[in-house]
């Protein structure tokens, strides 16, 4: 038995497969309970994530990573016991240390939903470019400017069973991010940032989404906002 027993990490994956098993076996030595969805990978991710232990999910086709997102938290919805649900990259970049910060603030009642930020704390891991996009992206998003957040397109996410059965990411894309911090704006339930630390590693920064793309994103969602008020 685990004291994580009740905890289920989700984690999206996309042509990951030079370093998925590393990052899932690495976190089942703390979380026992794993779904990874492939989304459709063109290479060798679905074989490498049988051999870890984890549930396997499969998208024929690529999906986008909030649709992947959403298909992993419907999963771990259906698994008997499972009370608190975290939203992990399948690129290294999330530790699990953190995770478990995140599930105590959840489990000690402070809060429904806990965010990671970088920027709560001094992080010189997070390139400087990006910080200044992220930090921009935060200050100009009013769902993000409502909840007081650092770090809106933080993927590291802790939820507990109300707000992950409440929530439904209808934008498949890399869009979702915005999308969840617009749902927790209206939703009412409480939402917390815990600082976290990012590895970004050769690999990941190879990976990761251009910052010109995070920005549009961020633009539409906002024109979005402000067009239904």
């Amino acid at each position: 038995m685990s004291q994580y027993d009740d905890v289920w990490l989700v984690i999206p994956a996309y042509n990951e497969g030079q370093v998925i098993a590393d990052v899932v076996e690495g976190a089942r030595k703390t979380f026992p309970n794993i779904v990874v969805v492939d989304d459709g990978s063109s290479d060798d991710s679905a074989k490498h994530i049988a051999t870890t232990g984890a549930h396997l999910v499969q998208h024929p086709v690529n999906l986008g990573q909030g649709a992947a997102l959403q298909t992993g938290l419907k999963y771990a919805l259906s698994q008997p016991g499972a009370r608190c649900f975290a939203t992990f990259d399948a690129d290294g970049q999330h530790q699990t240390d953190d995770v478990e910060k995140m599930v105590a603030v959840l489990r000690g009642g402070e809060a429904d939903v806990v965010l990671g930020s970088r920027f709560i704390e001094q992080n010189g891991q997070v390139p400087w470019i990006k910080r200044v996009v992220l930090r921009t992206a935060a200050a100009v998003s009013p769902t993000a400017r409502k909840l007081n957040l650092t770090d809106s397109h933080n993927g590291l996410r802790v939820l507990g069973r109300e707000a992950a059965e409440r929530l439904q990411i209808t934008h498949n894309g890399m869009a979702h991010a915005s999308e969840i911090v617009g749902y927790l704006a209206g939703s009412g339930l409480r939402v917390v940032e815990v600082p976290v630390n990012i590895l970004y590693t050769e690999y990941s920064r190879a990976k990761g989404q251009s910052l010109i793309n995070g920005v549009n994103i961020l633009f539409d969602i906002t024109l979005r906002e402000r067009g239904r008020r």
